[in-house]
């Protein structure tokens, strides 16, 4: 039972997810820090807000924070940027080689192969 478990654990692809998981968390708490300390404040001055909280007074003593909505969807839109040029693209382009490899490649073998086989045969020929 416990060598089926660790079994799995140390399975290439388990191992590959907790490091993703884990270098996730980081980029986007990287991410977060960059659109929270540069970003947002750079939105604000624009807006002609002094600080990064930029509120909307919806009265009651409640208001509406613009600044996290700013700062989450710059978040994200810096995440998935870095993600598709840095990891997607450079996937798809080593995909598309493999299948290309695999297509034009499929029916070719060493010359060294062919030969052993040739000798295989006049072997097998002659008993």
């Amino acid at each position: 039972m416990f060598k089926g478990y660790r079994d799995f654990i140390l399975r290439g692809s388990v191992l590959d997810l907790a490091v993703g998981v884990v270098i996730g968390a980081a980029f986007t708490a990287m991410i977060t820090a960059i659109s929270t300390g540069i970003l947002t404040p750079i939105v604000a001055r624009f807006i002609g807000s002094e600080t990064a909280a930029i509120a909307i007074s919806i009265g009651g003593g409640q208001s509406i924070d613009l600044g996290i909505v700013i700062n989450a969807v710059m978040a994200f839109f810096i995440t998935s940027t870095v993600i598709y040029f840095v990891v997607i693209i450079p996937v798809n382009r080593i995909r598309a080689l493999i299948r290309q490899d695999a297509a034009t490649g499929a029916n070719l073998e060493p010359a060294e192969v062919a030969l052993l086989r040739e000798i295989l045969e006049e072997l097998r020929k002659s008993k």
